[in-house]
């Protein structure tokens, strides 16, 4: 009997809990991107973002619960703990963006930072269907959503390596310091959506 069909009668809260967090991930990352919209709204959106990210760190209670509860997962219980703990990570990095604009009263976000806004809602997108595909194990699907997430990367490294040279141009150093941080966090989660696609695919080739 293959995995595909030996899971299908087992507990799906797994998956469920998977996919609610990829959602909420979804969720931030487009608030994110409304919040530099509309800085008017800044300090009543980041109180929504709060929300958001106390709710991931439920999910996250829930999902290491339940793995401790459980003697036998649809997926090893190390695989399910890191993939939930990585893309916790990618909500965090959000949330704690979104608090350095509003701490430093940064009340015009540059277009830099919408741009990194943009290209952080593309991959969450992407990330969001491949986490859909896990339970089916459609690897084909999922890669195509990989690659995506990885072109998305290599734009937003780009976006950094120039924007780091023109910021070191600025004669204003707290200016510097400020930005560098921000644009730093920002690339950080292009990142950790790369690593939440390379552990997806490291649990579907174990079982697929």
């Amino acid at each position: 009997m293959g995995f595909k069909e030996w899971i299908i009668p087992q507990d799906k809260l797994f998956f469920n809990l998977l996919e609610e967090q990829s959602e909420l991930v979804l969720k931030a990352a487009k608030l994110f991107k409304k919040m530099l919209a509309e800085p008017e709204n800044f300090s009543t959106n980041i109180k929504r973002m709060k929300l958001l990210e106390h709710e991931g760190d439920e999910i996250v209670h829930k999902m290491i619960h339940k793995l401790h509860k459980s003697f036998i997962t649809p997926i090893d219980q190390e695989d399910l703990a890191n993939l939930t703990s990585l893309y916790d990570d990618v909500l965090d990095y959000i949330d704690s963006v979104a608090n350095r604009i509003f701490m430093f009263e940064i009340k015009e976000p540059d277009g830099v930072i919408k741009e990194f806004a943009s290209l952080i809602e593309k991959q969450v997108t992407e990330v969001n269907e491949a986490l859909k595909q896990v339970r089916k194990l459609k690897q084909e699907e999922m890669e195509k959503r990989f690659k995506k997430v990885h072109s998305l990367e290599n734009l937003a490294d780009d976006l950094h390596d120039n924007t780091m040279v023109k910021l070191y141009k600025e004669k204003d150093p707290v200016k510097i310091i400020i930005m560098k941080e921000i644009y730093d966090f920002l690339e950080e989660i292009t990142d950790k959506c790369e690593d939440v696609c390379l552990v997806i695919q490291d649990i579907v080739l174990k079982n697929a």
